[in-house]
Order: structure tokens, then C-alpha cells, then sequence
């Protein structure tokens, strides 16, 4: 990605804040080449200098011509398109399916077959990926939690599975009441274990961090733990800490899955499967990005470059002036050092600075 000059980045802050009437317009005022202070007559709304010290970083909502490049550690197995998915073995009878956008796994027994997430994406795939290694049915299905972009295909699976899930993921799905998520015919509190032939699966609840009632599913014999939305594997974490709903219990759930004994991680998402190092690297970035916004927090004076009205009658204003400022020290500061160390570090590092800034302010 380029970096943008002073004149571009003034049209960041009329990206996020104008209608397209008014954004066509401003944008041909730009492209006239005349600066849009001196254009605009400093008239209220409209956009003025830039802060100081912006990053070259594109904040959130700004195109740009080119994201920057994915690390070869990130990247995983290629996809045949022909077949839209591809699997792995993870262990005896323990298979991973994935798109290379989303992971869901399956594990076969003498008697049939427990599928772990259906993924709307492939959904229709999974009978088939199962098919070429057993022609035994599907008797379970146990959900990670209730999100539809991970269990969303359920019901295309077909058949009566015994569907396994948190007694809080079945009351967030008797709430939404979405037909292509069944609800749970067993349900849990803290732990359960499902022992099917000689296979097992430890379920367990480990609180409120992603969503209520995301879960950790442990298979002992083949060492492999599946935590959905918390590990990214060689990549940024999806945006907001992947819409964590609380966010120091997601930092402390890291650091517990870190802490965890496998061999294979599964998080659901990104084209491969992680390790113990990813989980270390993912927590060594979220350590850096609490104390960057938190340094940012106590250097920056709120209301700098408003004016005396803003500053006196606004106070919303003043808020969002100090917050931007705060999210500009963050990016800057971990810049150098993780942005060729995470894949699309560029897409939401901005992001994650708005929310860890929020979450150190409030929670």
C-alpha cells in the first residue's frame, strides 16, 4: 500500500463523515488540486488539516490501491475451486474441513460420524469431504456456539443428529429462532464428554469472552483443541477482537489457551491450523496493543486543535477528537514491528486500537 500524502489523508475524515452528494462534490474540490482548508473557508463540518503525525496506515472506510502482502507463515494449503474445500487429518479419525475461510472439523467412530460446526459456506461440501473417508452416517453435531457464520448450515446436513451445544448457546438460538439452526437436543454448563466408540471429545465453557456459550472442544487422543473466534492463526484477529463481547475475558481466555496442552489449534477461521507459537505470537501482539493504547491514553490532551467553542459546548466532539488521537499514538506504535508479522495488519489495526482503547477506558 502506498503511503498517502498530507492532501489525501485530509479526505479520510470526509470518507467517514459525509453523505455521497456531499463526498462527490468535496472530492472535486480535491481533485482541482486546491487544499480543502482553503476551500472549504473553514465553514463548520467540513474537513480541515489533518492531526498530527498520521500513519500511513488507511483508517476504517478509506480504499486503498493495495493491502499489503500476506506472510508466507500465514498462508495455508490451497483449495482445489473444483471441490470447494479441502480436509486434513489431524489424528486417528479426526479430520479438519476448511475453504480457507472458514474451519469446521468431523470425526469418525465405528458407528458413524460427529461433525463439530457447519459453516454455511461449505456446508453442502461436508457430507462429500466425509464421504471420502466413511460411508457412515452423521449422528452428531456438536455446535462451538451460536453464530450463524459458523453453525449456519446445520440443517442442510440433513438426518436427526444429536446436536451438542452450551445451555447458553440454546437460549441465544431459541431467541433468534432461525430454522437453519436447530436447536440443541443436549445441552451443558461447565463440562461434558462425549464418548462415541473409542473416540472422545471434552467439551468445556470457560465464560463470556467471544460470545456467551463459545466453547473449547479438547480431543484428548489426538491432542487437538478447537476454540472458535479467539486464535487466528499467523493473521491479525478479526476486527474488535473478533466482536469479543468482553474483552478482558478474551485476553484472559488467550492467555488460557495458551496455557492449554495440544498439539493442533483449530480456530474456525484463516486457511491453516495454528500451534502453541501462534497462540504465544497472537498474545505477544494483543500484550504490545494494550500498551500502546494505553500509553497513548495518558500522553494525549483531550480537545488539542478544537476550537474554544467545540471545546466548551461539545463535549462529544472533544470525545471523539481526544479518541481518534489516542487510536493515531496506537497504530503508530506497534506499526513497525507487526505489520510484516500479521497477516492483514492493515485491514484492522485501527480497529483493534478503537476497541482496546474503549476497553481500557471503561472496563
Amino acid at each position: 500500500m502506498k503511503p498517502l500524502n498530507r492532501d489525501t489523508r485530509t479526505l479520510w475524515y470526509v470518507f467517514l463523515g459525509l453523505g455521497t452528494a456531499s463526498l462527490i462534490a468535496v472530492a472535486v474540490v480535491f481533485w482541482m488540486g486546491a487544499p480543502l482548508a482553503a476551500r472549504n473557508g473553514a465553514r463548520p463540518g467540513t474537513p480541515g488539516a489533518p492531526y498530527a503525525n498520521m500513519p500511513a496506515i488507511a483508517p476504517i472506510g478509506v480504499r486503498v490501491d493495495k493491502y499489503l502482502d500476506v506472510p508466507d507463515l500465514a498462508k495455508g494449503p490451497t483449495v482445489d475451486p473444483a471441490k470447494g474445500y479441502r480436509t486434513q487429518k489431524l489424528g486417528e479419525g479426526l479430520y479438519l474441513i476448511t475453504d480457507g475461510a472458514y474451519q469446521s472439523m468431523f470425526m469418525t467412530y465405528d458407528d458413524g460420524v460427529v461433525v463439530i460446526d457447519a459453516p454455511p459456506s461449505y456446508a453442502a461440501h461436508i457430507k462429500q469431504a466425509i464421504a471420502e473417508f466413511t460411508d457412515k452416517p452423521i449422528t452428531h453435531l456438536v455446535y462451538s456456539h451460536a453464530h450463524t457464520d459458523h453453525i449456519g448450515g446445520a440443517k442442510s446436513l440433513g438426518g436427526q443428529p444429536i446436536i451438542i451445544a452450551h445451555a447458553e448457546t440454546n437460549r441465544l438460538l431459541a431467541r433468534d429462532n432461525d430454522a437453519d439452526r436447530p436447536l440443541a437436543t443436549v445441552t451443558f454448563e461447565d463440562q461434558y464428554r462425549l464418548s462415541v466408540g473409542s473416540q472422545v471429545l471434552e467439551l468445556s465453557y470457560h465464560g463470556n469472552a467471544h460470545l456467551p456459550g463459545n466453547i473449547f472442544i479438547y480431543a484428548p487422543k489426538q491432542r487437538t483443541l478447537m476454540v472458535v473466534d479467539m486464535i487466528f492463526p499467523g493473521w491479525m484477529p478479526w476486527r474488535r477482537f473478533a466482536v469479543a463481547q468482553d474483552i478482558p475475558a478474551y485476553f484472559a481466555q488467550v492467555k488460557e489457551i495458551n496455557a492449554t496442552t495440544f498439539d493442533t489449534l483449530v480456530g474456525g477461521h484463516v486457511a491453516r491450523t495454528g500451534t502453541h507459537a501462534d497462540v504465544a505470537t497472537q498474545l505477544a501482539f494483543m500484550d504490545d496493543l494494550k500498551t500502546a493504547a494505553a500509553t497513548a491514553l495518558k500522553a494525549t490532551a483531550p480537545g488539542e486543535g478544537l476550537t474554544p467553542t467545540d471545546r466548551g459546548s461539545n463535549p462529544w466532539a472533544v470525545f471523539d477528537n481526544y479518541i481518534d488521537r489516542v487510536a493515531i499514538a496506537c497504530v503508530n506504535q506497534l506499526t513497525p514491528k507487526w505489520s510484516t508479522k500479521l497477516a492483514a495488519y492493515d485491514v484492522y489495526i485501527w480497529d483493534q486500537c478503537y476497541s482496546m482503547e474503549q476497553s481500557l477506558r471503561i472496563d
